[in-house]
This record gives C-alpha cells, sequence and structure tokens, in this order.
C-alpha cells in the first residue's frame, strides 16, 4: 500500500521574497544506472528474491463450523510487498504483521493481539443503504460468483459431499438482505481445509445478517438458543444432518423475505451510520476468495524473480487506520501500490469514501480488477451502498491520474516499510503538492526524530510535515506476528510558515 503526490492547498502561504525557497531534495547519493520505465520503483522488472524469503504460506487460525481452519484467511496473504530494494523482514504470507526494522524498540506491549473494537465511527452524512438493491429491478442486477462455481468449476475433485449417505453432490439456496437473487451453493465440503468451506459461509452469512439487518423485536427467531435458525443449524451440522440443514436455511430465507417486504431491514440499515469490522471482514473475505483465492498462484510467481514481493496491511490494522485519521464517506482515500486492491476497497466499504489505487505488477493489478467488479455486485447483494472505487494501473510518480486525484486526497497510505532513500525523497518532493491538512500514513516517518525547522534546513519538504507516531499490534500484517510502530504525518505549512516570520 503506497501512496504520495499531494496538492498545493488553496490558502497555502509563500516565503517572502529573497528567502529560502523550498526546492527538491537532491540525491546526495550517486545515481543508479538509468533505467526503463518499467524498471523503476514500484515498477520494476521481477528479480531474484532469496530462498531463504520464500517461506511457506502460513494460516490464522479460525474456527470453522464444518471443521479445520478458514480458507480465506490463509490465502489472503499473498498480496505483495512492495519495492524491496533492501534486505526485508522474514516474509510471512498470511494474516499477520509486523515491522521488522522500525527504529523504535518493540516491546512486549507491541506483540499483544489487535484489541477489538467497532470500525470508523458514525457518520450520519453517509447513506448506507443501497437503493437500486431494494428495488427488485431485475435490469439493475450485477452478476456474481456464485460459491457453487468456486466448488464445482475451478476446484473439481477437491472437494466431497458434506453429509453422510449422501452420494451426489446437491446445491442449496441463499438469500442475502436485499432483493437480489440468492447464491448457489454446493452442499460440500473440502478435502483440503485449506479450501473453500461452502457450509462455514452460510453460517457466517446468517450469523452477520442476524448482527446488522435484523430489528431488534425480530431477532428472538435468529438468536433464540433452543429455537433460533443460528442454534439449528450448528445442531444440524454437528448431527451431520442434511434434511435440518436444508430446513434451517429455508426457513432463515423465509424469515429474510418477509422482513425486506416489510421494510424492516431497509428501516434497520437506514438507521445505521457504521458498518462493523465483522461485516466489512466478512464482504471482503467473500470477494477475495471467489476471486483472488482461486488464482492465487499467479501472484507466487513474483517469489521467482522480484524485488516486489507481496504483503499485506490487515483489516483490523487499516480499520485502526481510518479511525485515526478520522476518514469519512464525503473524503478521498488514495492507496499508492495498491496489490490486488483490498485496501481501496475496504476504504470504500467500511467508510464510504472515494477510494483510489495503483498499483504496477499486471497480475496484481488483473486480479484487483476482478475483485472490483466482485465487490460491486457483492455490495448489492449485502445492500449497501460502497463508495466509488478506482484501480490505476502504472508508476504512482508518474501516473498523471494519480498526480491529480493526490491534489485532492485527504487520507493517502504509503507501506514504505522497505523503500530505498531514492524511492523516500522522490515521495517527499510530492508533498510540496498536497492540500493543506492532508494526513499520510506509512511503516516508516518521512520526518528524521528530532528534525527541526532551521536555517540551514529550510528548503526541505519535511518542515511541511508534523507527525505522529502511533503503534500497530500483533496480527496487524501479513509479514510477520509481531507488533510495531506506523506514523501519521499531516500536511502543515504553520510552522514552517511562523519560522519564516521570525526571521523577517
Amino acid at each position: 500500500m503506497v501512496f504520495e503526490n499531494l496538492p498545493k492547498a488553496p490558502g497555502g502561504f509563500t516565503l517572502q521574497v529573497k528567502k529560502p525557497q523550498i526546492r527538491k531534495v537532491v540525491q546526495t547519493i550517486s545515481a543508479p544506472p538509468s533505467r526503463s520505465p518499467s524498471q523503476t520503483v514500484n515498477r520494476a522488472t521481477p528479480r531474484t528474491v532469496p530462498a531463504e524469503r520464500r517461506e511457506k504460506t502460513q494460516e490464522t487460525v479460525r474456527p470453522s463450523v464444518s471443521g479445520g481452519r478458514d480458507h480465506a484467511s490463509a490465502k489472503r496473504r499473498l498480496t505483495p510487498l512492495r519495492d524491496r530494494k533492501r534486505p526485508t523482514p522474514e516474509q510471512r504470507l498470511s494474516s499477520d504483521n509486523d515491522d521488522d526494522g522500525s527504529d523504535t524498540d518493540t516491546s512486549l506491549e507491541l506483540r499483544k493481539r489487535a484489541r477489538t473494537g467497532e470500525s470508523a465511527e458514525p457518520d450520519y452524512t453517509r447513506r448506507l443503504r443501497s437503493v437500486q438493491a431494494f428495488s427488485g429491478d431485475e435490469a439493475r442486477q450485477l452478476r456474481f460468483v456464485h460459491a457453487a462455481e468456486i466448488t464445482s468449476e475451478q476446484k473439481l475433485g477437491k472437494f466431497k459431499p458434506a453429509f453422510e449417505n449422501t452420494s451426489q453432490t446437491s446445491e442449496i439456496l441463499l438469500q442475502y438482505p436485499s432483493a437480489t437473487p440468492k447464491e448457489r451453493y454446493e452442499v460440500v465440503v473440502p478435502r483440503d481445509n485449506d479450501e473453500f468451506k461452502p457450509l462455514d459461509d452460510i453460517v457466517q452469512v446468517i450469523d452477520t445478517v442476524s448482527q446488522a439487518y435484523i430489528p431488534e423485536d425480530e431477532l428472538d427467531e435468529f438468536n433464540n438458543e433452543t429455537t433460533g435458525i443460528k442454534r439449528r443449524l450448528r445442531r444440524a451440522l454437528a448431527r451431520g444432518s442434511e434434511p435440518e440443514f436444508r430446513e434451517a436455511v429455508t426457513e432463515y430465507n423465509t424469515a429474510i423475505k418477509r422482513l425486506r417486504q416489510s421494510g424492516s431491514i431497509a428501516k434497520k440499515l437506514d438507521n445505521t451510520y457504521r458498518l462493523s469490522l465483522t461485516h466489512v471482514e466478512r464482504i471482503l473475505t467473500q470477494i477475495y476468495s471467489r476471486t483472488v483465492s482461486p488464482e492465487v498462484e499467479s501472484l507466487r510467481q513474483y517469489e521467482n524473480g522480484t524485488d516486489n514481493v507481496y504483503g499485506e496491511l490487515l483489516p483490523r490494522f487499516i480499520s485502526t487506520i481510518f479511525k485515526e485519521t478520522g476518514l469519512k464517506s464525503n473524503q478521498v482515500f488514495v492507496d499508492l501500490g495498491s496489490g490486488v486492491g483490498n485496501v481501496v476497497l475496504q476504504a470504500a466499504l467500511e467508510v464510504g469514501c472515494e477510494s483510489w489505487g495503483c498499483e504496477t505488477m499486471e497480475n496484481a493489478c488483473r486480479l484487483a480488477r476482478l475483485q472490483q467488479t466482485e465487490f460491486k455486485a457483492r455490495c448489492r447483494l449485502w445492500g449497501i451502498a460502497p463508495g466509488k472505487t478506482h484501480l490505476v494501473e502504472g508508476d504512482f510518480l508518474q501516473k498523471q491520474t494519480i498526480i491529480d486525484v493526490l491534489k485532492r486526497a485527504d487520507v493517502v497510505l504509503i507501506n514504505n516499510q522497505a523503500f530505498t532513500p531514492q524511492l523516500n525523497n522522490e515521495l517527499i518532493n510530492h508533498f510540496l503538492d498536497m492540500k493543506e491538512g492532508c494526513q499520510i500514513v506509512s511503516l516508516k516517518s518521512f520526518v528524521p526524530v528530532g528534525h527541526k525547522i532551521q536555517s540551514r534546513n529550510l528548503n526541505s519538504p519535511i518542515n511541511l510535515l508534523t507527525v505522529k507516531q502511533r503503534h500497530y499490534w500483533s496480527n496487524s500484517v501479513s509479514w510477520t506476528d509481531v507488533g510495531g510502530t506506523y506514523f501519521i504525518a499531516k500536511k502543515d505549512s504553520s510552522r514552517l510558515k511562523a519560522f519564516a516570520d521570525s526571521l523577517s
């Protein structure tokens, strides 16, 4: 995840005549050999990664209704860790995070499990419900990838009937809270626990729907510990009874249709101003499992010849960033080095803002486009109106569309964990064009510790930034379990202006 190239804010000050003006950072080390555009940083031609970095994908254990581990949590770890031009932290293509070479020491406090909590603060200006999703207009329906397509077409032979005494695969339909068609699921379980688990997905959808869409006075039908739909689903799985499982799903479908037609679900959504992180993660996991996971091997190839090895900032960490920066639905978010688009989609879904990403690796861009298409359709299934998403392929330092949007960005994210000094300096030069108040989130600070504005460094663009250091916890990034630090830099010209005035 990366970002930078921001605009000059209206009303920004200018230094008086005859005083030094802010100029671009000049690289003091010898310049590297000239490279073609396809070989430059964050657009580099793949280069060999040492074998010791190529570790086997590890999983985060998540309870599975049908046994084993949750498939998506293991495979979400294969998004590239950008621009590794220097030795990098242990690469663990999984769902955890770490900050290898942080300048601050990592105390036991940072190793704590990520704290639980709600997603972004309520945004009372956001309209969460998608009107089209509840219109029943067939012409407005969007095609989505059915769960049955994963198990039948893409993973042939890797699944078996879920219940005993069943020799043939059968399907079951699941209704979402909107007026869109039901999703098709095969009643199967994977032979390998790392694969997609359709029955788990059904149970988790029903759990999420009951938590986020059902009015309080209707919840007993879902949550009753003896007769509730969720209890009966789990009892059916425990007993291995397909008829009981089907009966519970059918009753759920009927209840959802009734509540939708009565307007109860729409009313509940209209009085909701924030999606919980659990809700967000369920939707993003569904999207990923139907688009990226079946083709995840196309990302692995970068391990055999590139410094652009991928690693992710995980949803809980990203949600924390949204809260820390106060990102709102009427603002603009940019992720420079967006990989397969996970963070871009999360911002549009969780916050509802205009969300941009830029990525240079071709395969990652292709998968990002698949995710974007599924994202639009699956948000419609869930009845959610997300923010607009824009995915750009190319070099974020040169792509004009990104340069332009950065001039109006409110929050920019850059995973500069292993960027070279040269690339960081190039990014700093773009801070000159940021608007006042724009916040830049990075894993390494662009402002050295103890930096002060002085006459001798008056020309440095970093004088325009004020920086806060924050901690992230374990299970925040994909390449390590250990917590670390990150930084939020804010474009604030007032300190530099005050210093310049003092010299007058």
